[in-house]
């Protein structure tokens, strides 16, 4: 990416994640948290401000057209330059990647970054009917309609393509086979779920803060086999604001800006059948012979999340990411997808996941889950507790992610949350993924410390 000027974060406010926020509308809750933003950087006045990127997801919630100018006007940005941005479950994710456009080109040196949703006016069977509409409303809507349905079937055959065919490869009766290493998966999954939920006991904004044990999660009401309860993301109200500057006027409003160091986008076809089987897009640290056989990226792995994180990488410089980043907040809408994620992501090599997290990889070192992990904390995945435990006000989500990223890196967490149990020590680079559809399209960014 050539002739781009450096673009840092310098504040951010979220509003605390909940089922519902019946005393806000989505303006209030997208001024109190960039109320929360403007005041860590009390240089800055409004009248400083450029332009703005504002993002939510679904007109059908919020029963409002052109929703983003009401927010520009309630947070007193008119007349500056705007854009409503969405894009599935990435919707927040690809607004800090807009507003980084917005700076790198030259066009604006600040940048307001918000995203909302207020999901909670609809019941939950109307919501879940708006959701299904980002599927393929001619062929994969009519036939499913039902997100969690769609994940249960790509980690059913994430399953088969990896578990079944290695750890249980010994037995001969092929449904045995496949029941015994869903069984295992199931386990496996439910350790994301304990981690992320006991994580959240720290996050003052999030929306399911509890502690469970694998049992709990396993006992918990079964939405679409293989998956609980416990460990599928809910609907919520909820805003974030993130404030970006350009390196021309970054030194004015703040002591610790964060570099956001590389930007990465992917995309995948919309209906699952379409998705092609090829090979896998190699990381450098990858032999093509890692794979062979694998027919990729099917319905088991998002291709999406693979592009953007070759992307992100390179335009990082990162040649390690287990040994370069101190942490990662990633897009788990779905404890399976969690899993998923860090195969493409590169974290371990595809079929990988699974030891990945019996391993204690993605835990925090100084938390007390309830379980043996060998090799606990080497890789922090959702410190935050991620989407299970915070929730998803889809435009909000990512643009969270962003905030938490900035105060980890800014060493701040202790300011922001009370406590300083989720603070990542001497964190130097962190990378947030945010992810759409059933992998239909996925951004990943990476900031730095500076």
């Amino acid at each position: 990416m050539k002739n781009q000027r450096k673009v840092y974060a310098i504040s951010g406010g979220v509003t605390k994640f909940a089922k519902a926020h019946p005393e806000m509308d989505f303006r209030l809750m997208v001024k109190k948290a960039f109320d929360y933003a403007m005041k860590d950087v009390p240089n800055l006045e409004v009248k400083d401000i450029d332009s703005s990127r504002i993002a939510y997801f679904s007109d059908h919630f919020t029963r409002q057209l052109k929703a983003a100018s009401m927010v520009q006007d309630f947070i007193g940005l008119n007349p500056k330059d705007s854009r409503r941005i969405e894009w599935g479950g990435a919707t927040g994710g690809q607004c800090i990647q807009a507003g980084w456009e917005a700076i790198a080109s030259g066009r604006s040196d600040i940048c307001v970054v918000a995203g909302f949703e207020t999901m909670s006016r609809v019941e939950t069977w109307k919501g879940n009917e708006f959701i299904a509409l980002a599927s393929d409303t001619n062929f994969d809507y009519p036939v499913g309609g039902f997100y969690t349905g769609y994940y249960a079937l790509m980690v059913q055959r994430h399953i088969y393509e990896y578990l079944r065919k290695s750890k249980f490869a010994h037995i001969k009766d092929e449904k045995e086979a496949q029941r015994l290493a869903i069984n295992d998966a199931m386990r496996i999954m439910s350790m994301v779920s304990v981690k992320n939920h006991i994580n959240a006991l720290h996050n003052p904004y999030a929306q399911y803060p509890m502690r469970l044990s694998v049992d709990d999660v396993l006992k918990s009401e079964m939405i679409a086999y293989p998956l609980n309860r416990h460990n599928i993301c809910t609907m919520s109200d909820g805003a974030a604001v993130m404030i970006l500057a350009s390196e021309d006027v970054v030194s004015r409003y703040t002591k610790k800006p964060v570099l956001i160091k590389g930007v990465g986008c992917g995309t995948d076809t919309m209906r699952l059948s379409d998705r092609p089987h090829g090979e896998v897009p190699l990381f450098d640290w990858e032999k093509k012979s890692d794979y062979g056989g694998l027919d990729y990226p099917g319905v088991h792995s998002f291709r999406a999340g693979r592009t953007a994180a070759l992307e992100a990488y390179k335009h990082a410089g990162i040649k390690n990411p287990n040994k370069e980043l101190s942490f990662i907040e990633l897009h788990d809408a779905y404890a399976s997808s969690e899993i998923q994620t860090y195969e493409d992501l590169g974290l371990c090599k595809y079929g990988g996941g699974y030891d990945f997290v019996e391993q204690g990889h993605p835990f925090l070192g100084d938390i007390d889950y309830g379980l043996e992990l060998p090799r606990k904390g080497t890789m922090p995945v959702n410190p935050s507790g991620g989407l299970i435990a915070c929730g998803h006000p889809v435009g909000a989500t990512g643009i969270m992610q962003g905030v938490f990223a900035l105060w980890q890196l800014q060493g701040r967490i202790k300011e922001h949350f009370g406590d300083d149990a989720l603070q990542i020590k001497n964190a130097k680079r962190g990378l947030i993924h945010s992810h759409a559809g059933t992998g239909s399209s996925v951004s990943v960014s990476i900031f730095e410390a500076v």
